[in-house]
């Protein structure tokens, strides 16, 4: 069974191509090396301007708490924190058989 972690983001509308710059080229692939990270996408919504969510799937709950206290995430937090305005708030779910 895989977990599913939300990450649900709003930027202002200034902000958007930087943040989808800051995913592609750093954030993205950073967490897609994390160990137990089966996969990671970046979702813009058609409806409302500035709104993403970053879809990532991990192998167990323990993998996530793994990259929580590492250097990668740390990294993406900087990466982040470039983004004036910007609000995130990350959920976490899991699979139903």
């Amino acid at each position: 069974m895989h977990f599913v972690r939300l990450i649900h983001v709003k930027v202002p509308d200034d902000q958007m191509a930087k943040a989808e710059k800051i995913w592609r080229e750093d954030c993205g692939p950073l967490m897609k090396q994390a160990q137990g990270c089966v996969s990671e996408e970046l979702l813009k919504c058609l409806d409302a301007p500035g709104e993403y969510i970053s879809y990532s799937e991990w192998e167990s709950e323990a993998a996530i708490e793994a990259y929580r206290v590492s250097p990668a995430h740390a990294e993406i937090q900087r990466h982040s924190q470039a983004l004036q305005g910007a609000k995130a708030v990350v959920k976490r779910y899991s699979v139903i058989p």
